[in-house]
């Protein structure tokens, strides 16, 4: 039976690397892949983009109203239909993987259509994503993947102190803030630094939350 794979971790800590390196080790066995990530998500535009520089366009972009699992039949017919027409006659028939990139972001419900794309449909899917924002509570998306996901993975990276980072430490023109809205995507003015617990309640002045 496919699965639904929820791979997490703190800023920097590699996930939309790891989603490239993913779709590249499937697409050197022959196999087709599907790549998307939610709209909000307007860093990179309509692409993954890893910090080592690696970048790669999406297939579809998931809006916040969007139902998830129609969306990807449409574009799983679309590589059905480019074999059915001779365009790849060497491809494999169908979509051997669904990976998405900044899962954290979409909604309870759309959480729900990956899980049927893969109990129903057959279809593995691989959702990258964190787990808690700035001020440490869990994004929708995320608490819905890690009630329901078959698989759980913690992709580890560091703090400043060398610690294990487990949070996300919001900065707003250099210095870290503690409240405001719960996504503001990574730029110019806003910025973020994986935090341990320790460094987190240093900056935070001990609180959680």
């Amino acid at each position: 039976m496919a699965k639904l794979y929820f791979r997490y971790g703190a800023m920097n800590s590699g996930k939309s690397t790891a989603l490239l390196q993913a779709a590249y080790n499937y697409e050197e066995r022959g196999q087709r892949v599907l790549l998307a990530k939610p709209e909000i998500d307007t860093k990179g535009a309509s692409q993954i983009e890893s910090r080592l520089g690696m970048t790669r366009e999406v297939d579809f972009l998931i809006g916040s109203e969007d139902d998830a699992r129609a969306l990807f039949a449409v574009h799983r017919q679309r590589i059905r239909d480019e074999v059915d027409e001779e365009l790849l006659p060497a491809a494999p028939a169908d979509v051997a993987c669904l990976l998405i990139d900044e899962a954290q972001f979409l909604t309870p419900e759309q959480i729900d259509d990956l899980f049927r794309i893969a109990v129903l449909d057959g279809i593995p899917v691989l959702a990258y994503g964190i787990r808690n924002d700035f001020r440490t509570h869990a994004f929708p998306g995320s608490a819905r993947l890690l009630a329901i996901a078959h698989t759980l993975e913690e992709l580890k990276t560091i703090c400043r102190c060398g610690r294990k980072a487990v949070f996300n430490g919001r900065r707003v023109d250099g210095r870290f803030v503690f409240d405001g809205d719960q996504v503001a995507i990574d730029g110019v003015a806003v910025t973020y630094e994986s935090l341990c617990g320790n460094c987190y309640l240093e900056e935070s002045g001990g609180v959680l939350g």
